[in-house]
């Protein structure tokens, strides 16, 4: 479980193919503070490490989750978020953030605003899957409080220290990006779907 809150970035040092599956070597400012078998988000994908050298650590992706992420395009120099797992007693100061990408979008427009940000973004239309103004959104793994929202699209504003300490700097019209909706509200629209099945009210 994680919070949507980045801790640092890290950078795409070495990429290996092996069958179906990527292997990413990873720096990052706390790799000597991981250990084997920890859970860390990249980008907000919740991935293992499985080996750590020095400054630097690995971590596998499978064909599922290279298919629903940008993982995918990631290359040697590439800038990441990261965030490491919750612990017991932390303060969640963003949102209930599970690391499990539910399908990429679009940057579709970066607007500079007095000292801050606006972005708007592109998504697939799913029917388990939306936004809503005031919601919560993970975008590359940042927890982000919606400002417009329709079934396809979604804007966000964000804080300069958020731009400049995250990769929403590095994010242009264009650009893929992971996202992971509201886990309440994936709940809440899968318990409606079924309440409301033709199945269910024939009883």
């Amino acid at each position: 479980m994680f919070t949507g809150i980045i801790e640092t970035l890290g950078v795409v040092r070495e990429i290996q193919r092996e069958d179906s599956n990527i292997h990413f070597t990873i720096s990052s400012p706390f790799t000597h503070e991981l250990r084997v078998d920890q859970s860390v988000a990249h980008d907000g994908v919740c991935l293992t490490v499985v080996a750590i050298v020095v400054d630097t650590y690995t971590v596998t992706a499978i064909e599922e989750t290279l298919r629903k992420t940008k993982l995918g395009a990631w290359v040697v120099g590439t800038s990441i978020n990261l965030e490491r797992s919750l612990k017991l007693g932390d303060r969640l100061d963003g949102h209930m953030v599970q690391g499990h990408v539910d399908l990429t979008g679009v940057c579709t427009q970066r607007v500079e605003s007095n000292g801050s940000w606006e972005f708007a973004f592109d998504h697939p239309q799913h029917d388990d899957l939306f936004t809503v103004p005031k919601g919560s959104i993970t975008v590359n793994g940042v927890s982000l409080t919606v400002v417009q929202s329709t079934r396809t699209s979604f804007s966000v504003a964000i804080i300069p220290y958020t731009f400049e300490h995250t990769t929403f700097h590095l994010i242009q019209p264009g650009d893929p990006i992971n996202l992971e909706f509201d886990i309440l509200g994936k709940y809440l629209t899968r318990y409606l779907s079924f309440v409301n099945s033709p199945q269910h009210t024939a009883r």
